[in-house]
């Protein structure tokens, strides 16, 4: 059964500049985060299997475990801990069987419940519904409401680790303490884009984060 290594799960931004975002990842990590997700849709393949390979060591000596979005065969290639495989982007079941024992796999389930049960069926070690709340990062994501979540956690019990993403910030992280084992967050830890946070910011956010209910 699997259990997540600590409450906050941060997943990488869309960043070029490599040097800073493995300066972010770091400030991540020394914060301690234990779990990170290497998510981008900016760079090239060759780029990614680097920046992924970069991310993987760092994460390892940190004792930390990184995951993969949407790439089964960066996964492998790089030595991450897992994938997170989205509603399109292949089964879980493939996943399982080309990825080493043990691997770590999450499945986004939007506000969907069956979607989650079969996941699960599938092998899935985590399920992540979400957006919770608004998200800077897809806007038009939809949205799971609080009972739906409630609900959830009371169907698949409490021994499933279940991940809570989208608009997640200091202000609403109590409304859904009891309801998600994890968060995933992006922009409140890491900045947007166009204004990244330097390390000491995101040691600072992830600070103000950790003296919420959910993240002690």
């Amino acid at each position: 059964m699997f259990a997540f290594p600590s409450v906050l799960y941060a997943i990488t931004p869309d960043q070029a500049d490599t040097q800073l975002l493995y300066s972010q990842v770091r400030a991540v990590l020394e914060s301690g985060v234990r779990l990170v997700q290497y998510r981008d849709k900016i760079s090239s393949m060759s780029e990614k299997l680097v920046r992924s390979r970069l991310l993987n060591r760092l994460c390892r000596d940190f004792d930390a475990q990184l995951i993969i979005n949407d790439d089964v065969v960066l996964a492998v290639a790089s030595g991450a801990a897992g994938v997170h495989l989205g509603g399109t982007d292949g089964s879980i079941r493939d996943a399982r069987r080309l990825l080493p024992a043990n691997s770590i796999i999450g499945a986004s389930c939007y506000n969907q419940l069956n979607l989650a049960q079969a996941a699960l069926a599938e092998g899935a070690s985590y399920v992540a519904f979400g957006a919770c709340f608004t998200s800077p990062t897809k806007p038009a994501a939809a949205r799971v409401s609080l009972d739906q979540l409630q609900s959830f956690r009371e169907s698949l019990g409490p021994k499933t680790a279940i991940c809570g993403i989208g608009g997640i910030t200091c202000d609403n992280i109590s409304e859904i303490s009891g309801l998600v084992d994890a968060v995933a967050l992006i922009s409140e830890v890491f900045g947007s884009p166009s204004q990244p946070y330097s390390p000491e910011q995101i040691k600072r956010r992830i600070e103000q984060l950790r003296a919420e209910p959910l993240v002690h």
